[in-house]
């Protein structure tokens, strides 16, 4: 049966689906909305991780439509978790005593997610502004999220939480505020940009410091000894043990530790998006000791997820290593970004990356709790970062 539930927003002139599975999306009217085949939005994506994460995250998704013609489309993530799968010191922000004591104590909490808790950024709601204006999308999102929340019945969610949106949409995404949502600032994300001059890894390093650029040759030097492969989906799958430990290593040190990615999600997306999805394995005396993964974008590329062997990681600069084939790559593809993400801002900044302010809004389920949830968000800022310009002269 169609895992499908029709609505009418009350006070727009919007209409709306939510569909449990990607296979009951309707193809033709999702890519209507999702044009450009951003990635993020793409069902084979979204299908990939339903499949292989649907035991701890349940998924859903929305069309909305204006004279049925669709004209917005949404991804959401329901999670549950507890203070034990939370790193305070790793969160990516700073969050108060306060906070801490009242909201997550002790307690299971389950979050709505607009958004994708596997990438940072704007893979939540997307809509054609040349058939609904902003402040009318964002309003339907908000009654259909609200719906979906009531849906769950006594697994009701605690928080709605839209992530994470760029500077450049602040203006649009600010309409969800006047639905009780309360806005708040989570640590910078790392951002390179691509000046069109580097042709080469080369032009890159010309244009540092001399300072920086030696210290890129002291990195190649300490990790001459690495050799870097690209992975087909056969090679994920035959090295899938050692991948799997290399992650969790990672993830232990991660501030969230909800819904793990596993090799087999890896497989399956390079097996999936082909050359978009780019998997590189680094090894040491023929042992994986490490991988990257990154999406490509089109104009960006979204470095991802990656994995360590902390052993070896000091002695031969692995991470560092990992960092300036990223900007080798997004050279190579002919790039207008290289987005890091969030933390170690200041080695990414060595790099080149600027720091860039991303927000995310949250409304509690209940309207009392909701307003008391007003001052607790104005208890969360960004952590405190410092940054280093690598550049002879300062990139824009």
């Amino acid at each position: 049966m169609l895992g499908k539930i029709k609505n009418i927003c009350k006070t727009t002139s919007l209409t709306y689906d939510i569909y449990n599975h990607t296979t009951d999306v309707p193809t033709g009217k999702w890519n209507l909305v999702n044009s450009k085949n951003t990635i993020f939005f793409s069902l084979i994506y979204l299908k990939t991780l339903e499949e292989t994460l649907a035991e701890t995250i349940k998924f859903k998704y929305i069309l909305f439509y204006q004279n049925k013609v669709p004209v917005a489309l949404a991804v959401t993530q329901l999670i549950k978790f507890n203070s034990a799968q939370l790193n305070f010191n790793e969160f990516p922000c700073n969050i108060s005593d306060t906070i801490k004591n009242t909201l997550f104590k002790n307690l299971d909490v389950g979050v709505l997610i607009c958004g994708n808790l596997f990438s940072c950024g704007e893979h939540g709601f997307m809509y054609n502004p040349s058939y609904v204006k902003a402040n009318e999308a964002f309003e339907s999102l908000s009654i259909a999220l609200r719906d979906i929340r009531k849906s769950e019945n006594s697994d009701k969610p605690s928080f709605i939480l839209l992530k994470e949106f760029w500077p450049k949409s602040f203006n649009s995404s600010d309409y969800i505020k006047e639905h009780d949502f309360r806005e708040f600032n989570i640590d910078v994300n790392m951002v390179l940009p691509i000046d069109q001059n580097w042709k080469t890894f080369e032009n890159y390093l010309a244009s540092m410091r001399t300072k920086f650029r030696t210290r890129v040759k002291k990195v190649f030097k300490n990790s001459e000894e690495i050799v870097v492969q690209d992975f087909s989906f056969e090679d994920i799958d035959n090295y899938s043990q050692d991948i799997d430990k290399l992650y969790l290593s990672v993830i232990e040190k991660a501030d969230f530790k909800i819904g793990k990615l596993k090799a087999t999600t890896f497989k399956n997306l390079k097996q999936n998006l082909g050359n978009s999805f780019i998997f590189k394995g680094y090894f040491l005396n023929h042992k994986l000791v490490g991988f990257t993964t990154s999406f490509i974008l089109g104009d960006a590329i979204e470095a991802n997820h990656i994995g360590i062997d902390y052993t070896y990681n000091k002695k031969y600069d692995i991470y560092q290593r990992m960092l300036y084939d990223y900007v080798d790559l997004a050279i190579k593809e002919n790039t207008n970004e290289l987005r890091l993400g969030r933390t170690a801002e200041i080695i990414k900044s060595c790099v080149g990356a600027k720091p860039v302010e991303m927000k995310l809004y949250v409304r509690h389920g209940n309207s009392i709790s909701n307003t008391i949830l007003k001052p607790l968000v104005e208890l969360i800022s960004p952590s405190e970062y410092e940054i280093r310009n690598p550049f002879k002269l300062q990139i824009d």
